[in-house]
């Protein structure tokens, strides 16, 4: 989105796979981010993980969850410092004219059905896509469903 936003000429549609906005007006009291920042100012790598799997697994864990979510602690840790935030674009979104495809999972983190559907309320020309049984890992749910949205926006641009 943020690309879109900043160059429009270089985007043609867009598939929004389980999407946030970094602002979003989240509530202030949001259990999961209480329980993150916890954790991360502790430095505890394997408590963010499992309330990673607990928050964004729904459907169930397993290896590749796992791997998911160490791999999403240890980029955390490494960006430290370095991360710039995202300019504002939330409230800028109903400038994007292209077509997008959003795809949530019905069993995703509650606040994040609610980004989702505040984003697609906000696009021109947006199809949500609920996905149900699926939570936040939907590459990992429903790759096939993804390749295929994936496909038929290359199928509109050529």
């Amino acid at each position: 989105m943020g690309l879109a936003l900043a160059q429009p000429d270089r985007v043609s549609s867009l598939i929004l796979v389980a999407p946030g906005v970094s602002d979003y007006p989240r509530p202030d009291d949001d259990p999961y981010m209480q329980e993150f920042e916890a954790l991360y100012a502790a430095g505890d790598r394997d408590g963010l993980v499992g309330l990673g799997k607990r928050t964004w697994a729904a459907v169930g864990d397993g290896p590749e969850v796992e791997a998911q979510m160490r791999s999403g602690v240890k980029g955390v840790f490494a960006q430290g410092d370095l991360l710039n935030p995202d300019p504002p674009a939330f409230d800028r979104l109903g400038d994007l004219r292209v077509p997008t495809s959003l795809v949530i999972g019905d069993l995703d983190y509650p606040m994040v059905v609610d980004c989702a559907n505040a984003i697609g309320a906000r696009l021109f020309d947006c199809r949500v896509i609920t996905v149900h049984g699926a939570d936040h890992m939907l590459p990992l749910r429903e790759p096939q469903r993804i390749v295929e949205l994936v496909a038929a926006a290359l199928t509109r641009c050529s």
